[in-house]
């Protein structure tokens, strides 16, 4: 039973539909049966690297800061992925960045509140531990280093303040997210460097691959979600949960040895003058003890095996693979040049 809802009648909005992880979340909750209707201002609609929709969603053409009450009055849970979606792109413009990110996500969940929605599920990320030596778990003390993960901790902060009897937020920790999307970005590392892979022969690294960082599957994420969904409201309310698998904790020359094994023919490359700050290692048990269903069955080993497959299929080349559309930082910097969004990031008018 979905928290008073029974079988497929659970009524979802997906913000952020279009995004890399949105799209693939849209198809994984349509074969579960669930009534899914996304919303996306359309900046990443261009993304679109192969084919792998099979059941096209609704999408609301808006934008996260103009949602109203009025909105998601029919709506049983938001998952909200619509976001400034990394570290670079926060950092374009910091204020901007609190805008959206910060202030655009707690309009949405206090608007959702008062539609009546039930359970609102928060995409946050393991980037709010920022730069630590320990093996970092829910109860370990944050330390984001960007206007991204800074704001990431300051919606959690904010959206459990919001819960209620009538209101569930529960905030995901996500790791780095790795694996093929329809709407891909190259600028997440596991995919960066199998592109780089493929379309060159370097397996190249923009840092001295010393960093920790924990990883997880795409189809994982989408697992987290549809887990939190179904799951007894008493297990997950105002819970936060890191989502990833811990044995999948790695530095990133480790990633660039394993895309290696599966490439031998390529060398790998490191960037010995840059030194990530952002380092750290993250555990994953409580999801896995709360989360009924929830079972992460991806690899980065197997995750690298896919995306050589999909480069396979379409001869991914490096024209393709260095597109603006899939480099968030990079469309965002067209659609500005353009003239075609403002510099608040709003479409224009025509």
């Amino acid at each position: 039973m979905r928290h008073g809802k029974c079988g497929n009648n659970m009524k979802v909005l997906v913000t952020g539909s279009d995004g890399y992880i949105g799209t693939v979340l849209v198809q994984e909750l349509l074969k579960k049966g669930f009534d899914v209707i996304g919303l996306d201002t359309g900046f990443y609609r261009s993304g679109w690297l192969y084919n792998g929709v099979n059941t096209p969603p609704i999408v609301i053409n808006k934008d996260v800061r103009e949602i109203t009450k009025e909105d998601l009055l029919s709506f049983d849970a938001v998952v909200h992925l619509a976001e400034l979606s990394n570290d670079p792109l926060g950092q374009l413009n910091e204020a901007l960045t609190y805008e959206i990110n910060h202030r655009g996500t707690v309009n949405l969940a206090k608007e959702a509140k008062k539609a009546g929605v039930k359970r609102f599920i928060y995409s946050s990320s393991c980037s709010v531990y920022g730069a630590s030596d320990a093996v970092s778990d829910e109860n370990s003390k944050p330390n984001p280093l960007t206007a991204y993960a800074k704001c990431k901790l300051l919606n959690e902060k904010s959206l459990i303040s919001l819960a209620s009897d009538d209101f569930t937020p529960v905030i995901l920790r996500n790791a780095t997210v790795y694996g093929p999307s329809p709407r891909m970005r190259f600028d997440l590392v596991v995919n960066s460097l199998c592109g780089f892979a493929y379309t060159t022969g370097k397996i190249k690294m923009q840092s001295d691959g010393s960093a920790w960082r924990p990883f997880v599957y795409i189809k994982d994420v989408a697992g987290a979600m549809i887990a939190v969904l179904d799951a007894p409201k008493d297990s997950i309310h105002k819970q936060t949960f890191n989502i990833g698998n811990t044995n999948s904790n790695y530095q990133i020359k480790e990633i660039a040895e394993i895309i290696s094994k599966q490439m031998p023919d390529c060398k790998i490359t490191k960037n010995k003058k840059n030194v990530d700050t952002r380092n750290y290692k993250v555990t994953f048990e409580k999801a896995l003890i709360n989360l009924p269903g929830y079972e992460p069955k991806g690899d980065v080993s197997m995750g690298v095996q896919e995306l050589l497959k999909i480069f396979k299929k379409i001869s991914l080349d490096e024209d393709v693979f260095h597109s603006k559309n899939y480099t968030r930082l990079s469309q965002i910097k067209h659609l500005l040049d353009e003239k075609l969004i403002d510099d608040q990031l709003c479409w224009k008018k025509i």
